[in-house]
C-alpha cells in the first residue's frame, strides 16, 4: 500500500487521506494562538504570578523595617527631650542655651513623625491595585528624611534609603500587573504636602514644650 501511494499522483493521495480521517474518531478541536503568542503569553503570565508572590514579602518586609527605624528615632528623640529640658531648667539666661540641640531634637521628632505617617499608609495598603494610589507618595518622604538624617544617624540614613529602593521596585511591579499610570507631579505635591503638616505638628509641639525659647533663632542657629 505504501508503495502504491508514493508513485501515485495528488489527485488519488488527497481523496485517500481525507477518507482515512473521516473514518477515524472524531477528536475535540482546541484552538491554540500560534507558538509565539503562547510562549509571551506564558511568558508574561509567569512573570506576574512571580511579581505578585513577591511583592507582599517585600511590603512587609519594609513595614517592619520602617517601625524599626521609627523606634530607633524615637529613643533618640525622647534622650534628647529629656537633656534638653535638664539643660533648660538648670540654665539662667536661655540665651545661654545651646540651640543647636533644640535643633537635633526638631529633626527627630520631625523624622518620627513623617515616617509615622508613612507607615499608616502602608499599612493601609489593602491589595495590588491600592499600591499605586498609595505607594508614589511615600517614597520622596522617605528619600527627604534619610537625606536629613545623613550626619547624624547615618545607619538610619542608609536603611531608609534601601527601604525607599525596595517600596520603589513594589510599585513598579504593580504598574506593570495594573497596567497604572503614574502621575509623578501629583505624588510630589502629596509628599510636600504631608512634610509641611508633619513641619507643623512639631513646631506647635515644640513651642509648647519650650514657650520661652525663641525658635526663631532656634531655625538659624
Amino acid at each position: 500500500m505504501l508503495k502504491k501511494i508514493t508513485n501515485c499522483t495528488h489527485s488519488y493521495v488527497l481523496p485517500w487521506l481525507k477518507l482515512n480521517l473521516l473514518q477515524r474518531p472524531e477528536i475535540p478541536k482546541i484552538k491554540f494562538p500560534d507558538t509565539m503568542l503562547s510562549e509571551r503569553f506564558v511568558s508574561n503570565a509567569s512573570f506576574h504570578i512571580s511579581q505578585r508572590s513577591t511583592m507582599m514579602p517585600r511590603l512587609e518586609y519594609s513595614v517592619q523595617s520602617l517601625e524599626k527605624i521609627i523606634s530607633q528615632l524615637k529613643e533618640k528623640k525622647s534622650k534628647l527631650t529629656k537633656t534638653n529640658r535638664a539643660s533648660i531648667a538648670s540654665t539662667s539666661q536661655l540665651e545661654e542655651f545651646d540651640l543647636q540641640q533644640v535643633n537635633l531634637e526638631k529633626t527627630f521628632f520631625f523624622a518620627v513623625e513623617s515616617l509615622s505617617r508613612i507607615h499608616k499608609r502602608l499599612k493601609s495598603l489593602t491589595g495590588v491595585s491600592s499600591i499605586p494610589v498609595i505607594l508614589p507618595s511615600t517614597i520622596p518622604v522617605i528619600r527627604t528624611i534619610s537625606s536629613q538624617l545623613y550626619e547624624i544617624m547615618p545607619e538610619s540614613s542608609q536603611s531608609l534609603s534601601e527601604l525607599s529602593s525596595v517600596l520603589g521596585s513594589v510599585l513598579i511591579d504593580s504598574g506593570t500587573i495594573t497596567e497604572a499610570k503614574f502621575d509623578f507631579s501629583a505624588s510630589n505635591q502629596e509628599s510636600n504636602l504631608l512634610l509641611d503638616e508633619a513641619k507643623l505638628i512639631v513646631d506647635s509641639k515644640l513651642n509648647k514644650q519650650y514657650p520661652n525659647l525663641d525658635f526663631f533663632k532656634a531655625n538659624n542657629a
